[in-house]
């Protein structure tokens, strides 16, 4: 593709999703099953508006079948996908219908919340319109009514598919066939946070009635060394606690218990609910302000904001012998601006903790919110 947006002042080039890739090889295997020529290229009109003109690639057929392929390209995006072929096999069937199935490479689900019931392929809702769509068109210009059997396979599915959320959302045997634009944005924000609700949705799916987050591996790490908490249990939602939130209380979770870092969860005392550091960084001096508070000399207060890690200002705080006075004050400033966002609508709580100190602080609940989700 030879468009663009603009991500923090650069300039990256859109790519397009496994959901057109599969549409564009199954609108050119019919093309070749029904008029016997596969063609070059296949053009393609994503659900964004955004035309596709795309490369077929190995074209093959046989008595009644024909198969072609794709290359997913995902931009400047940093996709795993990015490469791999996407084949699209197209059989006559029975019938008047289009029927649509995952082959090689494509998982299947396993677990229910998904887009797609347990025991279906991983092919989302929008791909399969696609699908279905391009498919139907080919048939009206080459003027057939039968049925159609279509099945997308991805060669180099099952290997890409460990590089991805698919194992722990339950999808098994390979890769997802995505896209509800059919376009890959680079870094895309709304993609990522699109993720952490399909998880969180398929968690509440499976009768969770508690969800346990935290911002990423620190968390996760933490979690299972320090207090023997499985790393399937906990749902990472990166930068996006806020978003987390808005999406527990949605699909109608009882309560959240958020796991993290001093310097991601500092900066929920400060009312940052994406503690991403482009919008800011301000974990040292809300360090400082709350020690200030609880009694810190103007001089310790000046060493604390000269610090570049929250785990040394916790030193010179614990030097002051005011470490668990400030911690006190910055976790109920948490719990607070959890509550806020929550509208009081979810249960929230929050363990702190450290690489260096362990467990630093935590709210008042925590621990019975730990122990709903472990039971749950």
């Amino acid at each position: 593709m030879d468009r663009y947006v603009t991500v923090d002042g650069k300039q990256l080039r859109l790519g397009y999703t496994t959901g057109s890739c599969a549409a564009a090889a199954s609108k050119a295997a019919a093309c070749l099953l029904l008029t016997g020529h596969a063609p070059e290229t296949v053009s393609l009109q994503t659900p964004k508006g955004i035309p596709l003109e795309l490369k077929v690639l190995e074209p093959s057929s046989g008595e009644g079948w024909a198969r072609c392929a794709i290359r997913k390209d995902g931009g400047d995006d940093p996709d795993v996908t990015t490469g791999t072929l996407i084949f699209s096999e197209i059989r006559y069937a029975e019938g008047q219908d289009i029927h649509i199935d995952g082959g090689e490479g494509v998982g299947r689900v396993t677990k229910p919340g998904l887009d797609q019931p347990v025991g279906a392929a991983a092919i989302n809702s929008t791909p399969r319109r696609m699908i279905r769509e391009n498919v139907e068109e080919v048939c009206r210009l080459a003027d057939y009514a039968g049925g159609l059997r279509v099945v997308i396979s991805a060669p180099a599915g099952e290997t890409l598919a460990r590089q991805t959320f698919n194992p722990r959302l339950g999808i098994v045997g390979g890769i997802s066939i995505l896209g509800t634009t059919g376009i890959v944005e680079p870094m895309s924000e709304k993609a990522l946070i699109e993720t952490i609700r399909v998880e969180l949705r398929q968690r509440r799916a499976e009768g969770a009635e508690y969800a346990l987050i935290t911002p990423g591996n620190y968390g996760s790490d933490f979690l299972k060394g320090s207090l023997a908490v499985e790393e399937k249990k906990a749902v990472q939602i990166s930068n996006f606690v806020g978003d987390a939130l808005d999406s527990c209380r949605e699909f109608g979770f009882q309560g959240a218990l958020l796991v993290g870092h001093v310097g991601k969860l500092v900066k929920i005392a400060g009312n940052m609910l994406n503690t991403h550091s482009k919008f800011g960084d301000c974990r040292v001096e809300l360090l400082a302000a709350h020690a200030g508070a609880a009694g810190l000399s103007p001089a310790a207060i000046g060493r604390v904001l000269d610090c570049v890690s929250c785990d040394e200002a916790i030193r010179i705080i614990e030097e002051e012998g005011l470490r668990e006075e400030t911690l006190r004050r910055v976790t109920a400033k948490v719990a607070f601006n959890l509550r806020h966002r929550a509208k009081e609508e979810l249960e929230t709580g929050a363990i702190i903790f450290s690489n260096v100190y362990g467990v630093l602080s935590e709210t008042e609940n925590a621990r019975t919110l730990m122990k709903k989700i472990l039971e749950g």
